[in-house]
């Protein structure tokens, strides 16, 4: 298998499984997957009423949540949001809002979530930041790992792969996509414009910048090889 990512359209969303999030209709509307992100506030309000009312409930002001998930009392919830069946809200998180969190998914101790779409079975469970990023179907960010979505510049985030492509997003905030199945080991930061591509893992007390393709390792010092 090449290495080599081509940074097209087509080639990142196939990354995404679009079945297992009820933004499927966002994602197929769009260019790239971060185009979605200006997006996820407007789709939450207009999707949220039209949930069935024997499945999902109203508790708070454009928040609907599951009836079969489980909110820690600690928990603090702004809209507008959306949480799926059989998802955890745990201990102290904190969801800041435009946020469609799958089901099944974890969101965890003390963790962040803001202007994000976590796919079905999505798991961030201790400490994390989560900030105008994407989780795919049954990705995994491990304890402390922070999705970091603003340049110390301030200047609008541009995605880049190994082999020199480029591609302006023309957002001034934009952290991480990681794509189905990819984990992420402990304490690692992933940089704006960060793209885990599926079935990847990245070692603990890495700082991850670009793209890293499919199928791959990517080990201490920024050394990515193929799993075998």
């Amino acid at each position: 298998m090449s290495m080599k990512v081509e940074l097209t359209k087509n080639y990142l969303m196939s990354m995404l499984d679009t079945s297992h999030t009820l933004a499927a209709s966002l994602f197929d509307a769009a260019g790239y997957p971060w185009d979605i992100l200006e997006h996820i506030a407007r789709f939450i309000t207009e999707i949220g009423p039209t949930l069935p009312e024997n499945e999902y409930k109203k508790i708070g002001d454009g928040i609907w949540v599951a009836n079969d998930a489980k909110i820690a009392p600690s928990a603090e919830i702004a809209g507008p949001c959306i949480i799926g069946h059989g998802t955890e809200i745990r201990h102290s998180a904190y969801i800041r809002g435009s946020a469609i969190i799958g089901d099944g998914c974890v969101v965890g101790n003390s963790t962040e979530v803001k202007n994000a779409v976590l796919f079905d079975k999505a798991q961030a469970p201790h400490f994390n930041y989560i900030g105008d990023s994407i989780l795919g179907y049954h990705s995994h960010i491990g304890a402390g790992v922070i999705c970091s979505n603003l340049k110390a510049d301030g200047s609008n985030v541009v995605v880049r792969t190994s082999e020199g492509e480029a591609i302006p997003t023309g957002r001034r905030k934009f952290g991480a996509i990681v794509c189905d199945y990819g984990d992420v080991g402990c304490n690692s930061v992933l940089n704006p414009g960060t793209i885990i591509c599926a079935h990847t893992n990245v070692y603990p007390l890495s700082c991850v910048r670009g793209v890293v393709p499919p199928n791959c390792i990517y080990k201490t010092g920024g050394v990515v090889v193929e799993k075998r």
